[in-house]
């Protein structure tokens, strides 16, 4: 009878521990969000970090049980809204930023607001997608393309979105891997301008995100030379640089997800494990592929590793080049 007894309250208390698991699970699932989020993107709605970063707020708010508000704060390379993010403190800021935030900012702004590796909670990369060097259709491709280039000197022109950014950092880079290549730099206030003054005979090329450049590719008014990296899945049919003879050249534009650096940590948590289920939707990632990204999705380790890996190489261009903000 004895026996009988205790197991039966081992039971019980068993049932009881079982029971109590959901609640709190549960509570721990409401301790944060508590009000809606705000998410801060440094450029205007429409461009392509504000579009990747609706993609993934509504499903996300669905997970956080919390809405998710959308606030474009565009200027400065997305600069002001990154720095209004680091300042955030009521636990319910996050940003969306692209490599240059992280990776440039702070060589090309002396009085940058914010420190890109102090200021911030790393959470996750977003996407990502190579970069197409873009060419007038008039020109050879491959890597004849280069001998031309070699050829032409500081005749040709390339453009890009303005100093600092990815294209023309990663120009620069270029110039480093095609000894005798010398195109000089035209800043323009966007691609649709770079991709209008190739057609113009304005500029020779330019290093195009390939949402933006492929309709003028396949419509045969521009080449693509090729992407900065690997194959894609993106654009499958265009082939890397290293078939046109370029070695050591891997270069991609991206958007990632931050926090301030005093987010807490249930919330960085709670984030974490949202976000993971959210990347790996089916639904996401064929909305990112449709807007010229590849879904990624990483841990805050792999996000920064990348980060430190891309400013060491962003430091050393900017240094050898003397490239200054004007």
């Amino acid at each position: 009878m004895h026996a009988t007894k205790r197991a039966l309250l081992i039971a019980c208390g068993l049932a009881a521990a079982a029971a109590m698991l959901p609640l709190s699970a549960n509570a721990d699932n409401a301790a944060w969000p508590t009000k809606p989020i705000r998410l801060l993107v440094g450029f205007p709605g429409g461009s392509t970090p504000d579009i990747a970063a609706r993609t993934i707020a509504e499903p996300l708010s669905k997970a956080l049980g919390q809405p998710i508000v959308v606030d474009n704060k565009a200027g400065a390379s997305g600069n002001i809204a990154a720095d209004q993010v680091a300042k955030a403190t009521d636990d319910h800021t996050l940003g969306i930023v692209i490599n240059g935030n992280l990776t440039s900012s702070k060589m090309l702004y002396p009085k940058l607001p914010y420190d890109p590796v102090k200021d911030f909670t790393y959470l996750s990369l977003i996407a990502t997608a190579p970069l197409v060097l873009v060419a007038q259709n008039n020109l050879p491709s491959g890597s004849a393309f280069f001998d031309e280039g070699r050829k032409a000197g500081d005749k040709w022109n390339y453009g890009s979105v303005g100093i600092g950014s990815v294209g023309h950092l990663g120009m620069e880079l270029l110039k480093t891997r095609v000894p005798g290549f010398k195109p000089e730099h035209v800043p323009y206030q966007g691609n649709p301008q770079v991709i209008t003054a190739m057609l113009g005979d304005q500029v020779q090329m330019g290093l195009i995100p390939p949402g933006v450049a492929m309709p003028q590719i396949k419509a045969g008014k521009l080449k693509a030379i090729g992407l900065t990296g690997g194959r894609s899945a993106l654009v499958p049919e265009i082939p890397p640089l290293s078939d046109a003879g370029v070695k050591d050249f891997n270069l991609e534009v991206w958007v990632a997800l931050l926090g301030p650096a005093n987010l807490s940590k249930v919330a960085q948590a709670r984030i974490s494990r949202e976000l993971e289920i959210v990347m790996k939707s089916p639904d996401v990632r064929r909305k990112l592929f449709e807007q010229g990204w590849q879904a990624v999705g990483t841990s805050p380790d792999g996000m920064r590793t990348r980060v430190n890996e891309e400013a060491a190489i962003m430091t050393k261009i900017i240094s050898a080049r003397g490239i200054k903000l004007q």
